[in-house]
């Protein structure tokens, strides 16, 4: 663990964070001041746009039409990774960069949040890979990450097996090995959200654009309306970001009708099951030339997936479909048993969009990188991205308004290379040192479970001990919200209070886990939704 680390204090001695501000009260914020950054997108790109626009001293306010993160930032593979497939297309400089991002967020920037994770590639009899050329490829992946997470190697069956009772072994020639990191994307995109508003951004989700604002043809704010009460209002600033994913194109035809499309789109479909014996590693199954299948161990199920076919559709309209959930089970048999495929056994099923330079060919083989436009009234668009590499993006964004014509933004704007390289996300802290605590520092008679506390330290790091102190004030808050998982009350309370959720979905899908649990019953909603009614 990275001697970056912030000791863990105690139940006792931990500040307590004061209740955010209400809705009313940040649209008045909002409205009553002029920005110097306005980023609408509240996703991988806005996120982290906003955190390091905000570390440079810049007054920021960041606006979704719904949920941060709530479509496809929380729609991903959930993987930190370098990217072993784009070896294939001789991008080793992307690889290498990919390595150096994923040990910076496992190591220093979110050690609390990013967990390492071992991958099984199987090698079967008549697949598009052979084992030589796999074992090659593995070792050169570990390599490019100056073997920091050991060597990668070939494995026989037997002992992938025995790791993994779930592999297929019919026709299985040989495993091949090599690791990288996952997380759980929604609490990633609440944490980035609260380094931001720590470092003075103002935010507000469910805050749809209704137009946008021009000064003699230049782009100078927007209009919006609350969709949770219609209040309209406007802010205004001095450049305005287009972080909106895949709805991107629609913003820059407010600010120019005759825009013409910038992207495509790609949509990745996944599903979680149950699941029937332990994993201790994550199979990654090549499917063709460019793609592989997943089944990984995540949030104690197991996450299957993803798909890669265009999408034309309207983004608000993307799901994951019969069909979508056919070719994932049927790819996922490749590798594992069919008696880990059961129906019975999944839980939920959902899709995002992958937002793809525009360009021929086909969306498997397209480039994934970020492009930045300019259009003609000013307002910066920046589409495409990962959350591997978001903070090289937030980074990338932020040099580029260093260098508008005019110069900086604000004439107190701290250039990135004078900033901290390596900044933690809140609750930085040793989870197994938080988990210990928690178990250990409660009141005499009192007791939590194992599974909450562990599942507390994984994410929410140190901030585990304001949840804790919540239950400490009310024992019913630690009540159990579902008895099939680790989840308790308290957290309801404080996804209301400290993380801007408004509404069932933003609780049960992005701030916990009960929905891809299958755990999201009419009663723990309806619970749910009394407990919001009852913001201070």
């Amino acid at each position: 663990m990275s001697s970056t680390l912030q000791s863990v204090p105690t139940l006792g001695t931990h500040p307590t964070a004061g209740t955010d501000p209400s809705r009313s009260e940040t649209r008045e914020l909002l409205s009553h001041a002029t920005y110097d950054l306005l980023v609408i997108g509240g996703g991988i790109l806005g996120t982290s746009v906003a955190w390091h626009a905000a570390q440079s001293g810049l007054r920021v306010a960041m606006v979704d039409a719904g949920d941060f993160a709530g479509a496809t930032s929380s729609a991903s593979s959930k993987l930190v990774h370098g990217g072993l497939r784009y070896l294939q297309t001789g991008s080793v400089k992307l690889v290498a960069e990919n390595h150096h991002e994923r040990r910076v967020l496992a190591k220093d920037v979110a050690p609390h949040l990013v967990n390492p994770l071992t991958f099984y590639l199987p090698v079967y009899k008549g697949g598009p890979h052979g084992a030589a050329k796999l074992g090659a490829g593995v070792f050169a992946y570990s390599a490019l990450s100056a073997f920091g997470d050991g060597v990668g190697r070939v494995i026989s069956p037997a002992k992938a097996a025995a790791d993994n009772p779930g592999l297929r072994t019919e026709d299985l020639k040989a495993v091949a090995v090599y690791h990288d990191h996952q997380m759980n994307d929604s609490r990633m995109a609440v944490m980035t959200v609260r380094a931001a508003v720590e470092s003075g951004a103002v935010v507000l989700n469910h805050a749809e654009v209704t137009g946008l604002r021009f000064t003699h043809g230049k782009v100078t704010g927007a209009e919006l309306r609350d969709r949770l009460d219609g209040t309209e209002f406007g802010v205004s600033a001095r450049l305005v970001l287009n972080a909106t994913g895949p709805w991107v194109d629609h913003l820059r035809t407010m600010e120019d009708k005759g825009a013409r499309p910038s992207i495509r789109l790609s949509k990745g479909a996944h599903v979680v099951m149950k699941r029937k014996v332990p994993w201790k590693a994550a199979m990654a199954t090549p499917i063709d030339k460019y793609r592989i299948t997943f089944a990984l161990p995540w949030e104690d199920q197991l996450l299957l997936g993803t798909t890669d076919e265009e999408y034309t559709g309207d983004p608000a309209d993307v799901r994951a479909t019969e069909a979508d959930i056919q070719q994932i089970l049927d790819e996922a048999a490749f590798s594992v048993k069919d008696e880990h495929l059961d129906r019975d056994l999944i839980t939920y099923a959902f899709a995002g969009l992958r937002v793809l330079p525009g360009g021929p060919g086909g969306v498997e083989s397209a480039k994934r990188e970020t492009v930045v436009s300019e259009g003609r009234g000013g307002m910066l668009s920046v589409a495409g991205g990962k959350w591997t590499t978001y903070r090289h993006i937030g980074r990338t964004v932020m040099n580029k308004l260093a260098k508008l014509p005019g110069g900086p933004l604000n004439e107190d704007m701290e250039p990135q290379k004078l900033l901290p390289r390596r900044m933690p996300l809140p609750g930085l802290a040793n989870p197994n040192a938080v988990a210990h605590r928690l178990l250990v520092d409660r009141d005499p008679g009192t007791r939590m479970d194992p599974l909450t506390a562990r599942h507390l330290a994984s994410h929410y790091g140190s901030l585990s001990f304001d949840i804790a102190r919540l239950v400490n004030e009310d024992p019913s808050l630690g009540e159990r919200i579902h008895e099939d998982g680790p989840e308790i009350w308290a957290q309801v309370v404080y996804a209301r209070d400290h993380e801007w959720a408004q509404t069932a979905d933003d609780v049960l899908r992005r701030r916990t886990t009960l929905t891809v649990r299958g755990l999201d019953t009419e009663a723990v909603r309806a619970r749910v939704e009394d407990m919001l009614a009852r913001r201070a």
